[in-house]
């Protein structure tokens, strides 16, 4: 029988597990190319022979998104499958329309194709959308099991941008390993709290070996945390899936891919900013969890901001930064470094689309619905160096952080600067020690 032709349309996540799981060692499809969409410079490489098993010995090309309807012709594609994130569904849609009028199938691939079983028990936490508060949700319920005597070891979704075959499997338990990995400031933001806090966290790209790994630690593993990216459906199966919606942005939690999947697969589901968002908005993110998933139990809570020197805030000209992904894709307005200038009392936001160069001024290009606020793109060293120039050329009195690392220790800031950080913080029940009081007394039988 001629194996089937495949196209993964990715972005360096997502599409590798698909792959791994469902396709790497199946004689009934060929996947002759990945396409690759939102990871800047991705493109024109390979996913290599060393991760793709006896049936790829060359690898596997990856080409820009782009290019896809020309490589269904030219590679005579039997069928596209879409595997990244964070986007509404009339994108998926239009994609869709795109494959099928040249001539290929499409496909989303799903749970039951592409979880892996743990021998550990797992929680999940995931997102409607990036930058609802999963990174704080998932430190919160590290906090909650290790103030019970576990151990827990974080897995963070994937984010490969270097080298594949050195990123395999990633373990990182120190901020030097940070450095030891070459890791980026997106990749950094995530994985760094954990390492704060005392947690061993793994990343990279094989995420069967990640999980094998995580499972026999060093260090013990009595529960794996899978830390998801963007609004992702777990890699892993999971013994409790806990969801964060976003009321500042309603309706998006029933409208975009696959953040409805995480919301319908919820135990939990964490309502975070109430004391941002209009009572409205509020009230249609209940509603709308009511009508898809109305057996979740409902946590509401707020993201708690604070500001090691508020004095650099008040009454100055600032500058805010905040992270990259949630402004990009993401397409949030307002972030942590917004509500501590306002709450702080800054004169003005400065705008630093006119001071933007480089690599910078090209994500404002792509992404022209940012606003007055600055990226914390750093994916490479030339969106480091770029970063680095455009806070220096932009006309302020100082610089508001709001991303998850100090953007200090890793590129220079030569302006005085200030740190927002944000802490997830329940109100009232149930909390996070109300939903994981029977998963702790489980595993401690």
């Amino acid at each position: 029988m001629t194996p089937q032709k495949i196209i993964i349309i990715g972005a360096a996540g997502r599409d590798f597990h698909n792959f791994n799981t469902f396709f790497r060692d199946n004689h009934a499809y060929k996947v002759v190319a990945f396409t690759a969409a939102q990871i800047p410079d991705i493109a024109n490489r390979k996913y290599p022979a060393e991760l793709s098993g006896n049936l790829y010995p060359e690898g596997i090309p990856i080409y820009a998104q782009d290019d896809l309807l020309s490589l269904i012709k030219d590679l005579d594609v039997d069928e596209c499958i879409f595997a990244y994130s964070d986007v509404p569904y009339s994108t998926v849609m239009s994609i869709s329309a795109q494959v099928n009028a040249a001539g290929a199938d499409f496909s989303l691939l799903g749970c039951k194709s592409t979880m892996l079983k743990s021998t550990k028990p797992v929680i999940a936490v995931g997102a409607v959308r990036t930058g609802c508060g999963k990174s704080q949700t998932s430190r919160r319920i590290a906090e909650v099991l290790m103030a019970h005597g576990l151990k827990v070891i974080a897995v963070r979704h994937p984010m490969p941008y270097g080298d594949l075959v050195a990123q395999k499997v990633q373990r990182f338990a120190t901020i030097e390993d940070l450095k030891k990995n070459q890791c980026t400031i997106e990749e950094m933001e995530e994985y760094e709290p954990h390492i704060a806090r005392g947690n061993v966290i793994y990343a990279g790209v094989d995420y069967e070996a990640i999980l094998r790994a995580a499972e026999n630690d060093p260090n013990g593993c009595d529960v794996i945390l899978w830390d998801g990216g963007n609004n992702d459906f777990p890699f892993y199966q999971p013994d409790l899936m806990i969801t964060v919606v976003d009321p500042l942005r309603p309706g998006h939690e029933l409208s975009y891919y696959p953040g409805e999947v995480t919301l319908r697969l919820a135990n939990v589901v964490v309502i975070n900013k109430i004391d941002s968002a209009d009572f409205d908005n509020i009230l249609t993110v209940r509603n709308n969890i009511e009508r898809v998933n109305p057996k979740a139990t409902v946590v509401d809570a707020v993201s708690t901001i604070s500001v090691d020197k508020p004095e650099i805030i008040r009454g100055k000209r600032v500058l805010v930064i905040e992270d990259g992904p949630t402004l990009t894709h993401g397409e949030m307005k307002i972030g942590a470094g917004i509500v501590a200038a306002r709450r702080f009392g800054a004169a003005e936001i400065i705008d630093p689309r006119p001071y933007a160069v480089g690599k910078l001024a090209e994500t404002y290009r792509i992404y022209p619905n940012i606003g007055k606020l600055l990226p914390a793109m750093g994916y490479g060293e030339q969106q480091m160096k770029d970063l680095t120039a455009t806070i220096e050329r932009t006309e302020c009195d100082s610089v508001v952080i709001a991303t998850p690392i100090d953007l200090g220790r890793v590129i220079q800031i030569n302006k005085p600067n200030t740190r927002v950080q944000y802490n997830l913080q329940e109100i009232g029940h149930p909390n996070m020690e109300d939903v994981l009081e029977k998963f702790i007394k489980k595993i401690k039988k």
